[in-house]
């Protein structure tokens, strides 16, 4: 035991003994005056002012695709860059979206949505950007009705289907999850 407590002593004295050299005399007066410059801009973001934060189509008959274009300004003082605009689900896509936004400029980025769906429907897209807060969300919205000239899908579903009745789940489709650790949840 004492000689791993004289072993680490001696370590510790060569290691503080070994920097005499004088660390101001190392820096770099360019470097210093880069890091004054970055100091000062530091709280200097861009800001993303959206022309709206929600969108509603109204009323639309299921199937129907529809679209909209969302319109951004960068009132900051710095480059407004917009890596990555992301749906919570496929039949929400945005595409065509301005990257980079100087101040005072505009950019815009269109969504369709597919129109699938049955009654409200509500989707969320987040604007990933260098902002201070770093995200921004907005929605879309509305209210889809049932196409009039669809087939009635269960009167079919129940006309094709024959029950056994010695099954105890009179014939269900069983579903199950092909994740590893999700075994027995529905995973659709």
């Amino acid at each position: 035991m004492k000689k791993v407590i004289l072993g680490l002593s001696a370590l510790c004295i060569v290691a503080f003994t070994s920097c005499k050299e004088d660390a101001a005399s190392k820096i770099k007066s360019e470097n210093v005056a880069v890091a004054a410059e970055r100091d000062a801009n530091a709280g200097d973001f861009p800001v993303l002012a959206l022309d709206k934060i929600e969108h509603d189509f109204g009323q639309i008959m299921n199937g129907t695709p529809v679209e909209t274009v969302f319109k951004y300004t960068n009132t900051g003082n710095s480059m407004l860059v917009v890596s990555n605009i992301k749906s919570t689900c496929g039949c929400t896509v945005p595409s065509n979206y301005t990257k980079e936004v100087a101040p005072g400029e505009t950019g815009e980025f269109t969504v369709k949505f597919n129109g699938k769906g049955n009654g409200k429907v509500s989707k969320s897209l987040t604007i990933t950007a260098n902002t201070e807060k770093g995200t921004q969300i907005v929605k879309i919205g509305a209210f889809v009705e049932k196409d009039p000239n669809a087939p009635a899908a269960v009167a079919k579903k129940a006309a094709s289907t024959a029950i056994n009745p010695l099954a105890t789940d009179n014939g269900a489709v069983k579903k199950s999850s092909t994740q590893t650790g999700h075994e027995g949840h529905n995973h659709d």
